[in-house]
């Protein structure tokens, strides 16, 4: 069921469309764009990493741009069912979409019958924020580190469970990757979306699973949950104890998830670039920069935030994730 919510929900300080559309309209708005409302389709349910990200980000966007933002948030297959939608839309920027790592790169090897490819049928408009991938278990799982982590499962596959938000994830092709690295293949428990599936790793129900460190980092730091590792190159600030895959042991396991922004093909240049734009003083902002920082996700630098280097992931990661869940047995379903 498709769910429309104004851009900052009540736990984002209560403004109600009419009181954005207020606070806009005191920018002036960019000649011949825009002019009206615009939409930014989430293609997943409210309170998630990528919901987060959008509304932090299209706040700023919506006062450069001086028109309202409205957050649009409608989840279906793994988040491919509303960007099907976005791919067929009218490119006039009025409806655009926040994807990432599943639904721009993994998608086309786990969905045989995808309506869509990420990287022909979509204008990039820049890369919003990158999401480091942590290793996490059960609070009481038996094993204090990674090391003992990778042990524990090679010796007990028939035993441990790995959750994951459905097939086409980003925990799920994060995990089908440590698993593959790890040379495992142990039970996988699919569930509708990360929130559940991190309630039951709160719980104790299932073992381990692959996820943001945005998701799980409250989680981690209140000990109802195990972190074994971070799978990117340096630490995060949001916890520092926290050692890399590589300080770790596992340096295969270099991962990291990723929001953009994306606006149907055949979105005129001009448009394309002032929604660019936006995006680059969106990040640009120190109040916006620390938001973001805040919840554990990466500042783009400058030379990652163009539509060019945009297309060039999308197309990069299309193939590794092709590569991975084709070598893993994992896809497509």
């Amino acid at each position: 069921m498709r769910r429309r919510i104004s851009l900052w929900p009540c736990m984002m300080g209560r403004l109600s469309i009419a009181g954005l559309a207020l606070v806009a309209s005191a920018v002036p708005a960019v000649a011949g764009f825009a002019e009206r409302t615009i939409t930014l389709v989430v293609p997943f349910a409210p309170g998630g990493s990528t919901d987060t990200i959008a509304r932090i980000v299209a706040e700023h966007m919506a006062k450069t741009l001086g028109q309202s933002i409205v957050i649009e948030n409608d989840a279906g297959a793994g988040g491919t069912t509303p960007t099907t939608r976005v791919a067929r839309a009218v490119p006039d920027g009025y409806t655009i979409m926040i994807g990432h790592m599943g639904t721009h790169g993994a998608a086309p090897a786990q969905y045989p019958n995808l309506k869509y490819h990420p990287a022909k049928d979509f204008t990039p408009i820049g890369l919003t924020a990158g999401l480091p991938i942590v290793i996490v278990t059960r609070k009481d799982f038996p094993a204090g580190n990674l090391t003992e982590f990778v042990k524990y499962v090679r010796n007990n596959q028939s035993k441990v469970n790995e959750a994951h938000a459905g097939a086409g994830s980003v925990m799920h092709t994060t995990c089908t990757l440590l698993q593959s690295i790890m040379g495992t293949s142990t039970a996988r428990v699919a569930y509708r979306g990360g929130g559940p599936a991190l309630n039951d790793l709160v719980g104790g129900q299932v073992d381990f699973c692959c996820t943001t460190l945005i998701a799980v980092a409250s989680q981690i730091q209140a000990g109802t949950i195990k972190a074994m590792a971070i799978a990117s190159p340096e630490r995060a600030d949001l916890i520092k104890d926290l050692p890399t895959t590589k300080e770790a042991g596992l340096a295969e396991f270099q991962v990291s998830a990723w929001n953009a922004l994306f606006a149907p093909k055949g979105l005129p240049g001009e448009i394309q670039a002032k929604l660019n734009d936006a995006v680059v003083q969106a990040l640009d902002d120190e109040a916006t920069r620390k938001r973001l920082l805040e919840i554990g996700s990466e500042i783009p630098s400058k030379a990652d935030r163009t539509p060019h280097a945009l297309q060039k992931l999308v197309e990069s990661e299309v193939a590794r994730w092709s590569a991975v869940l084709k070598s893993a047995g994992a896809g497509p379903k």
